[in-house]
């Protein structure tokens, strides 16, 4: 009778026969649930996203907070007001061999006091001046890994380079000479910022797992593990340091707070429907920033968090539609939607204070799919950069644009700023705008 009775649900299964209340296998209560699920999906994909001017006519004038040298080791990944007001006149660039998963991953450039690391298409991990000058090149990559095009993520202090790789790899270099110190492997690939704090630096690999590891010979020291996505994303992962915990966020975008000495879990808050798992492919997070024990983050799923790092409790939500690393100045959060608008939040209650459009002078922008990047706040502008190579300048002030550079045809970084000098990285040079 059992055996019958299993042969007949599979039946309907297959012949895509609804069970509603009649057929009696179902309680109103059940198929209640059952539609309300549906719902939920419905009203995830319909979110409307909010493609508006608001407040046009507001002045934001910011006071003269400068964050100096706001890129070097910076645990909480706020750049804040950034000491920059050169004028754009020529490029220099630096050229080495193309990347050919540019497009795909976010390389970041790393810039220690005086210092520009980053790499090449082969792995190969590139030192130069603040003058785009090369000072070492060094590669630890045999011939086979060459072959697989690693993508370098690094974090350095005075001593110490840490380099962590899409290959699996993780290894230490002499800062000053490029030597060698240690290299390991890892049981999956890396795929986040890394952070280093006092003797242990901090990374997530592919697997939603955040490892300590030992700056001095690279032992593991404790790892904690969130769960696991069906799909490998390629979208890099972001944390901060703060408080003696280390905040990460994963590829379900499940934010945890983690003691730096113990590995033990002090909070997680979920940001995401469990319910919607073919979201979790095409979600892409911000980075993650801190600023007066706040975490802010956006993702391209029309949502805005502000979570108080204390305990993981939501503050506010605001429907904005962004993955760009957000900006905290004089109690102001900006963000650049993907939609290209400029928008000012007030940190207190997530209400929008301006929101301005900053690529109504690009023709053929969402015919041609070009994308906001990454941008910088300085006290009197904005540089925001695109995907098609051209980099808007916004006046802070009103929040509109009021120049456009054309930097290179393809995909650019955002811009990075040191000693007064803005950078930028493309698919195979540096590029210094002075």
């Amino acid at each position: 009778m059992n055996k019958l009775f299993c042969l007949f649900i599979i039946f309907l299964f297959i012949t895509n026969c609804s069970l509603d209340t009649k057929s009696g296998l179902w309680t109103k209560s059940e198929k209640l649930d059952s539609e309300n699920k549906k719902l939920k999906i419905k009203i995830f994909e319909e979110n409307e996203i909010f493609e508006k001017e608001f407040n046009v006519n507001l002045k934001i004038r910011l006071k003269n907070n400068i964050k100096k040298n706001s890129f070097v080791n910076n645990l909480v990944n706020n750049n804040g007001i950034i000491n920059f007001d050169g004028s754009i006149d020529k490029i220099k660039k630096f050229k080495f061999s193309k990347i050919d998963q540019f497009n795909n991953y976010q390389p970041e450039l790393l810039i220690t006091n005086n210092n520009l690391i980053f790499f090449d298409n082969k792995g190969t991990v590139l030192n130069f001046s603040s003058d785009t000058e090369l000072i070492w090149k060094k590669n630890y990559y045999s011939k086979r890994e060459k072959k697989l095009n690693p993508i370098l993520y690094f974090a350095a202090n005075d001593q110490t380079l840490i380099i962590a790789d899409s290959i699996s790899k993780y290894y230490a270099i002499n800062l000053n000479n490029g030597e060698l110190n240690w290299s390991k492997n890892n049981i999956a690939p890396f795929n986040s910022q890394i952070k280093i704090f006092n003797d242990k630096f901090f990374v997530v690999d592919f697997e939603n797992i955040l490892r300590c590891f030992s700056i001095k010979d690279g032992k593991e020291i404790w790892n904690f593990k969130t769960e696991k996505s069906f799909i490998k994303s390629q979208q890099k992962l972001s944390l901060i340091i703060n408080n003696n915990r280390v905040i990460f966020i994963n590829t379900l975008g499940d934010v945890s707070s983690i003691d730096i000495d113990s590995g033990n879990l002090t909070w997680q808050t979920t940001t995401q429907s469990s319910d919607i798992y073919e979201n979790y492919f095409s979600l892409k997070n911000s980075d993650l920033i801190s600023e007066k024990n706040t975490i802010y983050f956006s993702n391209n799923q029309n949502e805005f968090f502000a979570i108080d790092q204390r305990n993981g409790v939501i503050k506010w939500k605001q429907t904005l539609n962004s993955n760009l690393r957000p900006t905290f100045a004089d109690s102001l959060v900006f963000t650049v939607t993907l939609e290209g608008y400029l928008v000012a939040i007030d940190s207190r209650n997530g209400n929008i204070v301006r929101m301005t459009n900053i690529i109504n002078k690009i023709k053929n922008y969402k015919k041609e799919n070009i994308k906001p990047i990454g941008f910088i706040v300085s006290l009197d502008k904005m540089y925001l950069s695109l995907s098609n190579g051209r980099l808007i300048i916004i006046e802070t002030l009103t929040g509109k644009p009021i120049d456009i550079i054309k930097i290179d045809n393809e995909k650019i970084s955002r811009p990075y700023v040191l000693n007064n000098e803005m950078f930028i990285i493309r698919n195979n040079a540096i590029l210094k705008l002075n």
